[in-house]
């Protein structure tokens, strides 16, 4: 089992095929799946009791079934996309990624696009202009040592 999965331009939308990580879990998970069902080379992943293989819309209505009894309304299919993404955007920074690095992983060609998913956080907004404001309160207490109270240059 590999540690990635190859998404083949045929298997997205347009040109974004790409080489995705597979988190440890998953792995882990499918591993375990992979010893239990022994499946041939070519076999699907995800099946239904009536075929070896499914359809797009077939997944979308089990996801939808999935949210109905968990409570989850107002949800779809396309949910967990614009979660991950989201949540990649707001911690690609802690693991010294960027944007593009999020961009990549959501196979858009446009910043644009992967822009539209992330959902704005304002506590967020709130504490990175106070954590960007630590040094500019550093800088006045430095002049004001160097200068006095009333920052004059000069002071002499």
């Amino acid at each position: 089992m590999g540690r990635s999965i190859h998404l083949q331009n045929a298997a997205s939308k347009g040109r974004s095929g790409r080489i995705l990580p597979l988190h440890n879990e998953l792995r882990a998970a499918l591993i375990d799946l992979f010893r239990e069902s022994a499946p041939s080379p070519g076999d699907f992943v995800i099946r239904t009791e009536r075929s070896k293989r499914t359809s797009a819309q077939v997944i979308v209505n089990l996801f939808a079934r999935w949210y109905e009894i968990l409570g989850f309304y107002g949800c779809s299919s396309h949910s967990g996309r614009r979660t991950f993404i989201t949540n990649a955007a707001r911690k690609i920074s802690t693991v010294d990624g960027s944007l593009r690095d999020v961009q990549i992983l959501a196979g858009h060609s446009n910043l644009r696009t992967t822009q539209r998913y992330i959902e704005p956080n304002a506590s967020a907004r709130i504490k990175v202009v106070q954590l960007i404001g630590r040094p500019a309160r550093a800088a006045v207490a430095s002049r004001r040592a160097w200068h006095g109270p009333e920052g004059n240059f000069d002071q002499a």
